[in-house]
């Protein structure tokens, strides 16, 4: 593996932590109202599976899995953006913090799906 690639997965896999981390600090923040909660619980669980998910592409044992756990992040990050959008009306006061999640959350998404994209383009999977 060269080193240009060793260095877009260590770039790749730092955003996606960095944004779970953000997400769980947005979370601790919120109100506890039940309708809250659990938009938050399910945002937690996608932003924390996108990092997840990388991270177990690594470990595949082939290409069709490493896209395969990819896939799974770019699902995660799609799914996420849900989640940031429900809470912008119930959580005006965190609006810019979310506004900053969702555009995390998007050039995720961009980079996993160009990724995928290129993965899929050098050979039929």
């Amino acid at each position: 593996m060269n080193e240009r690639n060793q260095e877009f997965k260590k770039l790749l896999i730092k955003k996606a932590f960095d944004f779970a981390k953000k997400v769980v600090s947005l979370a601790d923040q919120l109100p506890k109202k039940t309708s809250v909660q659990i938009i938050i619980n399910q945002l937690l669980r996608s932003a924390t599976s996108i990092g997840a998910n990388i991270i177990e592409a690594q470990a595949a044992s082939s290409k069709r899995d490493f896209v395969n756990f990819l896939n799974h992040a770019l699902k995660s990050a799609n799914e996420s953006k849900f989640w940031l959008l429900l809470l912008e009306e119930p959580s005006q006061e965190k609006l810019e913090e979310i506004k900053g999640l969702l555009n995390d959350a998007a050039e995720l998404g961009k980079i996993l799906g160009s990724t995928i994209s290129t993965l899929k383009g050098l050979r039929k999977l």
